[in-house]
């Protein structure tokens, strides 16, 4: 595997008409303050590992949902939704498990798109009075 440049891969995103539809919506917003960017991030790394890391996921291609959790909607905004479009993103050979490594890549990339498309400093932990 060639050495990771997020910088590329977000300049890469950058020109994808399809990538760059996809934003928080407000559902997801209210879920980031309510839960905090840690929790959603833990969530996001069971969903690497169950849905994405094994070299044979069960229903790839359609185990991402498009909306419904933040992680999704950053999972389709870069690429790393299922084991072909993380091939052709992020070089992640189909047909192999997925290392520790490769799936702590593609968190951070998660987190660093939901913080930008966040627009502002996302809580890492639950805003304080959430109502959730």
């Amino acid at each position: 595997m060639s050495r990771f440049d997020p910088k590329e891969l977000f300049e890469r995103l950058a020109r994808s008409r399809f990538r760059t539809r996809f934003h928080l919506d407000d559902q997801a917003r209210l879920y980031l303050e309510s839960r905090g960017l840690d929790a959603v991030m833990e969530h996001g790394a069971a969903f690497i590992a169950e849905r994405l890391a094994p070299a044979h996921p069960p229903r790839d291609g359609k185990q991402t949902p498009m909306r419904g959790h933040p992680v999704f909607i950053a999972q389709h905004a870069t690429g790393a939704c299922c084991r072909s479009c993380l091939s052709k993103w992020h070089g992640m050979a189909p047909g192999k498990a997925l290392t520790a490594e490769q799936q702590a890549q593609i968190l951070l990339v998660l987190r660093r798109w939901i913080e930008r498309d966040f627009g502002r400093t996302v809580p890492s932990s639950p805003a304080q009075g959430a109502l959730f």
